[in-house]
């Protein structure tokens, strides 16, 4: 996957370090390009110096190509408009903003933007929003059986109950992370947009429920 970066500060050149060695393809976006020395000299993608919002930097920057894109400048305002120029521009799927306002969260996650606020930051928490597919688990049991895992759920699922989605999978939704804060859902909650999706699992049964979360619902 081609991933596109605005902000080479710590946060975005540790983003851009990780995903490189993960074998994805880096384009890194910053208006300062000094700041592109943060990204040592062994990083090979793209370094492209301009404004993270600008479409033609995005271009360089082959937003075109790209399948997510981390807003991770030192601006809210200026994330949150490259994020929805990436997303309702150039329709790039997976997008997330950092903010060091989380009051901005829910406005933001009402416009369709996953937000990170910068207090509760981890480059775990940005991969997973970035990289939603496979379940990376939050916790084992002792004997490596049982997994918490944050994972991906097919946009058709808003709107649909929680039940409904456990009786697809076979697994049992633990809680949902909404608007930034945890809920413990019951069988009649509603998937609302943005909603992330946390489940208790079988180790031996996590590519089962990844593929029956990627269905839509009249598909399982």
């Amino acid at each position: 996957m081609h991933i596109v970066i605005m902000g080479c500060g710590r946060v975005g050149s540790t983003l851009a370090q990780t995903l490189e060695e993960l074998g994805h393809s880096v384009a890194v976006v910053d208006r300062d390009a000094t700041s592109f020395r943060r990204l040592g000299a062994h990083f090979s993608g793209r370094r492209v110096t301009g404004v993270g919002f600008d479409q033609d930097t995005l271009r360089a920057a082959g937003i075109e190509e790209a399948g997510a894109f981390a807003a991770v400048s030192s601006g809210d305002n200026s994330n949150i408009i490259a994020a929805r120029v990436a997303r309702e521009t150039f329709g790039v799927e997976n997008v997330v903003a950092r903010i060091y306002d989380p009051r901005r969260a829910e406005v933001y996650q009402r416009l369709g933007i996953p937000t990170v606020a910068t207090v509760r930051w981890t480059a775990d928490q940005m991969l997973r929003r970035l990289l939603p597919s496979g379940a990376e688990p939050l916790w084992r049991d002792p004997s490596g059986t049982v997994q918490l895992a944050e994972v991906h759920v097919n946009p058709l699922w808003v709107g649909h109950r929680v039940g409904g989605l456990e009786q697809a999978s076979g697994a049992r939704i633990a809680f949902l992370t909404r608007l930034g804060e945890g809920i413990l859902p019951g069988p009649d909650t509603v998937l609302q947009e943005g909603d992330l999706v946390h489940v208790i699992m079988q180790q031996a049964d996590v590519a089962a429920v990844e593929a029956a979360f990627e269905k839509a619902p009249e598909a399982n």
